[in-house]
């Protein structure tokens, strides 16, 4: 049984005939049968046929759109930090700061902890944004004088795009300034 059978898909089960896919989660499909109620069926159990599938889940979202919304959402509106992959290349990787003067110690820095403050410092510029955007006592000209300085902050933070797996996460100044 395929795992993007949406809710609505009408179903014909060996034992307990024909029934429609209520519910259902990772392993599991929650389908409810007229004489026998609910039941949890296996995705992958082989004895499913589909009878009809609604018109709106022929193309069931991926759980990947799923996670791009929720990505979305959360960082319109949240206030804390969501995990941004690092570049799979950076991984367990160290970051090495090597002074000029060869008589002062150096330092190491786990890039995981590096990269962390970075994505940090990103959520709270998104969080900065939106207080000014919903700020009933600036005027608009000082919201936009402000974005403006957020923008360049932005733009001054690209070169830690490198750190990135997902181009979607990179930061992104003013474009018009190639």
């Amino acid at each position: 049984m395929a795992n993007s059978y949406g809710i609505g898909t009408r179903v014909e089960h060996p034992k307990y005939g024909e029934g429609i896919v209520s519910g259902g989660d990772l392993d599991t499909l929650k389908i409810f049968f007229k004489d026998h109620g609910d039941k949890d069926i296996a995705r992958d159990f082989d004895g499913i046929t589909v009878v009809a599938q609604p018109e709106k889940f022929k193309e069931a979202l991926s759980v990947e759109d799923v996670e791009e919304a929720l990505r979305g959402v959360l960082s319109k509106f949240a206030d804390f930090t969501m995990l941004i992959p690092l570049g799979d290349k950076w991984r367990g990787g160290t970051m090495s700061l090597l002074p000029a003067d060869s008589s002062l110690k150096g330092k190491d820095i786990p890039i995981d902890t590096f990269f962390h403050k970075i994505v940090m410092v990103r959520d709270r510029l998104r969080v900065m944004e939106q207080a000014i955007n919903s700020n009933s006592k600036l005027s608009d000209e000082d919201k936009i004088n402000l974005q403006q300085y957020i923008t360049r902050i932005y733009g001054s933070l690209t070169t830690f795009n490198v750190l990135f797996q997902r181009k979607d996460d990179f930061f992104v100044g003013d474009s018009s300034k190639d």
